[in-house]
């Protein structure tokens, strides 16, 4: 089967031209084309079945550009989502007119801001701008703040938790959205508490609205800044969460701990934790329980621990509790995750021996 006359026609002078990208609406059959000059479209006129002349246009495309008249291999999904997408054709891919050949692109780690301005011309999608805000070289460009815009805008329009917290991250790295359009965004935070996820995840030091620095007697405060600047891990930590921005933290991951969504906000504020104290843990994740933390934590024996207890009164407790968070992750609810899949309320019932005194530890540091 051929595609018609008229249309194999249009089809050749087109891609004589040299269009930029090239995308295809099915609902309207009307294939168009991004130039130099502009934008252009060509209405299809099919000779028979229309997802079979689909089919045949894109199986033109490819011939013609890539020398393959078996179109883009949409089989090969996992591999280009992963960003294996060699990075000197992604030009080409653009003319295939092939959804699934724009994710490779929006994947592939040799993005560049024009191939990417192309890109979202071809198709504007929230999972096509977060994989292109993704690379450093689309961020830096002019597409990082108009991609940056568009997921905001798609905020109200989200409905899963994941996606909100991965649009926030991004859009809150620096440089793309203005001092009052985060304001704007924190004060959604109350309204919507899994908002607060992505700003722990994208600037947990620089939270809007911080409140005032733990009070510590000035004597207390030299003493873990001396111990600090002899590198001890433990004391770079106590300042750093009892600053404005570790209060802010801490505070903000008590809000989030209220009322998460579902098991993945869950398994993704621990990381946040662990993130946060990672220092004490270069070798990472442990995967342990609560109670085994608790255990491990209370038995623990430590030079710099030692050290920051000699040199200080009174924040053992507070001290082993920071060695405790450094070691959050999914094993410290994998005990009531491999019982259920609930989420909701009913998650955070069955998630009460964990999380209570979990919030009491945290509350330590306030």
């Amino acid at each position: 089967m051929d595609l018609s006359s008229e249309d194999a026609l249009r089809l050749n002078v087109l891609l004589a031209n040299k269009p930029q990208a090239i995308r295809i609406d099915e609902s309207s059959m009307t294939l168009h084309a991004l130039t130099e000059k502009g934008e252009s479209s060509l209405s299809l006129n099919p000779n028979c079945r229309e997802d079979l002349y689909i089919r045949k246009v894109r199986e033109t495309l490819s011939g013609h550009v890539l020398g393959s008249p078996g179109g883009y291999p949409i089989y090969l999904k996992r591999w280009s989502r992963m960003g294996q997408t060699r990075d000197d054709n992604l030009e080409q891919l653009l003319l295939l007119g092939e959804p699934e050949a724009v994710v490779a692109i929006t994947s592939a780690k040799g993005l560049t801001n024009e191939v990417a301005r192309r890109a979202w011309w071809t198709s504007q999608e929230p999972d096509n701008a977060r994989r292109m805000l993704q690379n450093p070289q689309v961020t830096a460009g002019e597409m990082g703040p108009e991609l940056a815009h568009f997921l905001i805008e798609y905020l109200p329009f989200e409905t899963e938790p994941l996606s909100i917290v991965e649009s926030l991250r991004l859009v809150l790295q620096p440089g793309l959205i203005s001092e009052a359009e985060r304001q704007d965004l924190w004060r959604r935070c109350g309204r919507k508490p899994t908002y607060y996820l992505g700003f722990l995840a994208s600037i947990p030091d620089d939270l809007p609205q911080l409140p005032a620095p733990r009070e510590l007697a000035e004597d207390e405060r030299s003493a873990w800044q001396n111990l600090a600047d002899r590198g001890n891990t433990y004391a770079h930590l106590m300042l750093r969460i009892n600053s404005p921005q570790g209060q802010g933290f801490i505070g903000t991951v008590l809000k989030v701990m209220e009322k998460p969504a579902n098991q993945d906000v869950v398994t993704l504020l621990l990381d946040v934790l662990q993130d946060y104290f990672s220092a004490l843990r270069p070798d990472g994740d442990p995967d342990l329980t609560l109670q085994q933390l608790q255990q491990q934590a209370d038995t623990l024996v430590d030079q710099q621990l030692d050290a920051c207890v000699t040199e200080t009164e009174g924040r053992e407790q507070e001290l082993r509790t920071l060695y405790l968070l450094s070691g959050m992750g999914y094993g410290v609810v994998r005990p009531v995750f491999c019982k259920t899949d609930a989420i909701g309320s009913l998650m955070r019932k069955k998630l009460a021996p964990v999380f209570d005194p979990l919030k009491l530890q945290l509350q330590l540091f306030l």
